[in-house]
């Protein structure tokens, strides 16, 4: 239940409609009672038992409350009735028919006010998830699936709002139905009364007991969704391979086996949880055919209860058999919410490594240089670098080289803190990356990676990104800069233009180059380019070269290139090997050497 307790700094917003549907739920309650005890005097009027009251009566104590309620209607229906029966059961029905409509309508102002509570605490918790999501680093993602954290997101924070929700009315409206309904009912028969208090407890405890597995096979029904949304988001994503493969069938296989194990796991929750209600209901009859056989034999043999009374108390105790369903019916809920808070919560306190100090500078300039001093990072058991030292100044374009598997992309990764190096250290003009805010290290960055990330939006929604404010001018002037801008100019709607999912609509060079304007939009002193044209044709890479080089004008570079004919005019190349530096200066320099970069050269030239 702790996870609970962590939904409530969520309703704070919402106080008001919290402290008024429990105000209007225990008028529902009180309302709910009364209706049902409004029956007797109906019935007294029908049997002819109505008894005349003349004199007003008064309240004495608390304990004569029962007392006082009858006689005070049975006063009134004989100031109204004036010994016309008729006029008595007209009077009292109207009061019947008044007590109900008070009771819906304090019920419809309780349901009003608990739907602006759940859909305001759903909204800011999701909300809250997605903003964790979005500020949680690479490395959490490397390791989790990305449609288990979307089944979170989708599927765990709802259930968690309707479970939570449940327990909200469990302490409020349905326990203190019961409540006003025994208080009734105690005031006209204590002894009958005490086969309720026997019914409560045992039903309670034959209905946890079916419930005990509840929460941990809600736990894997909610893991089992996870994976086959991400099963889905990996077939969407790779479609094309899927069927240049004939993987069809093996994806619909994983598919299949996994919404069966999700299919098993559902029905055993939905028969366990159908059985909470016909169980309360039928321990329910039980308790009032006792009720029949023993209140009746006060009725018919000891004449210790009146007819009208024992009806109207049996009315009162079926009355029960509603919310003592409702309870039961949540508790089956409340499980499987507790399973969903723990997943969602996993997330929301998942700790952030990389973070802002307390005291982070903020820095708007680069100055002199980037420094890399003696680090040593891992993302599991094998250092990726060793002892890695650079310097890399203002205005130079420093290309790293290697095989697959040296650490190239990796520096990358560390000069943008997606990770945070295990030893060293990385600065900016002397000053510690870890040292300064997050948000104006990345401000200081452009990245371009290999892969063209792009959204489904419009070509310039894409490309305004690092520069929300940017006009259409200076939008074109990037994508010139780009070599984009002659593709882009024939498009339908031009800069305005949807490039579908991932930019579908475009080539990988169109891509590419869309991604460079972005950067370029930017305009960041520093410039990181992940293996920008490894992943094109050659007529498109002589198109994005020339945007990279437009591009890398008057800026600091680092440059992580696969294939090394982009990179002969580097300042400096660095020539990696299994996580440290062998050789490094010009590309003329380096070729004299006659070491691991001209065999490099000359390998490349080969396959070419």
């Amino acid at each position: 239940m702790d996870n609970y307790k962590k939904i409530i700094p969520f309703i704070k917003p919402y106080q008001r409609d919290a402290v008024l549907n429990i105000v209007f739920n225990v008028l529902y309650a009180l309302f709910s009672a009364l209706s049902m005890a409004a029956l007797m005097p109906v019935l007294n009027v029908l049997f002819g038992q109505d008894e005349k009251v003349t004199v007003k009566p008064q309240l004495n104590s608390i304990m004569d409350l029962g007392g006082w309620l009858k006689d005070s209607l049975n006063y009134y229906a004989t100031q109204f009735a004036d010994d016309n029966p008729v006029r008595a059961l007209l009077f009292v029905i109207v009061i019947i028919i008044v007590l109900f409509f008070l009771k819906n309508v304090f019920n419809y102002f309780a349901l009003r006010h608990i739907t602006v509570l759940r859909n305001g605490v759903l909204k800011d918790l999701r909300n809250t998830l997605y903003k964790k999501i979005v500020e949680l680093p690479v490395s959490f993602y490397s390791e989790k699936r990305k449609g288990d954290v979307m089944a979170r997101m989708l599927g765990d924070v709802g259930e968690v709002q309707t479970s939570f929700f449940q327990i909200f009315e469990l302490i409020v409206r349905e326990p203190l139905t019961i409540l006003f309904t025994i208080i009734t009912m105690l005031f006209i028969s204590p002894k009958l009364t005490l086969f309720v208090f026997v019914f409560v407890p045992i039903s309670g405890y034959l209905i946890s007991l079916v419930g005990k597995s509840l929460k941990s096979k809600s736990q894997r029904a909610q893991q089992e969704s996870g994976y086959f949304i991400s099963i889905l988001e990996e077939t969407l994503g790779g479609l094309k391979v899927v069927k240049s493969y004939n993987a069809e069938n093996n994806f619909k296989d994983k598919f299949n086996q996994s919404v069966t194990r999700l299919r098993r796991l559902s029905n055993s929750i939905g028969n366990k949880a159908n059985l909470a209600s016909p169980l309360s209901e039928f321990l329910g009859i039980i308790t009032i055919a006792v009720l029949l056989l023993y209140g009746g034999q006060m009725v018919l043999i000891d004449k210790t209860l009146a007819g009208a009374s024992f009806i109207t108390y049996i009315a009162l105790a079926y009355n029960i058999l509603t919310p003592a369903k409702a309870i039961s019916k949540a508790s089956y809920q409340v499980k499987s919410g507790l399973a969903a808070a723990e997943r969602v919560f996993a997330v929301l306190e998942e700790e952030n490594a990389i973070t802002d100090k307390t005291d982070a500078i903020e820095k708007n300039t680069f100055d002199e240089n980037i420094t890399i001093e003696q680090i040593n990072f891992k993302y599991e058991e094998e250092n990726v670098l060793k002892e890695f030292s650079l310097n890399i100044k203002k205005g130079q374009t420093v290309a790293l080289v290697g095989q697959s598997g040296s650490g190239k992309s990796t520096i990358a990764n560390l000069l943008t803190r997606f990770y945070d190096v295990n030893e060293g250290t990385i600065k900016i003009d002397g000053t510690n990356i870890k040292d300064l805010k997050l948000e104006s290290l990345r401000a200081l960055i452009g990245l371009v990676t290999q892969d063209s990330i792009l959204f489904n939006d419009t070509i310039k929604a894409n490309i305004v990104l690092g520069k929300p404010d940017a006009s259409d001018e200076e939008v074109i002037e990037a994508l010139k800069i780009a070599n984009a801008y002659e593709f882009v100019q024939d498009l339908p709607l031009g800069i305005h233009t949807n490039i579908g999912d991932a930019g579908n609509k475009l080539s990988g060079g169109q891509k590419q180059r869309l991604s460079i304007a972005r950067a370029v939009l930017k305009n960041p002193p520093i410039m990181i380019l992940d293996e920008a044209t490894s992943a094109l044709d050659t007529e498109s890479e002589k198109l994005v070269q020339v945007a990279l080089e437009n591009m890398m004008q008057n800026r600091t570079s680092v440059v992580i290139a696969h294939r090394l004919s982009t990179i002969q005019k580097a300042d400096v190349i660095v020539v990696m090997k299994k996580g440290r530096i062998v050789e490094q200066g010009t590309h003329e320099q380096l070729l004299a050497r006659n070491g691991t970069y001209k065999k490099l050269v000359t390998m490349q030239s080969l396959e070419s």
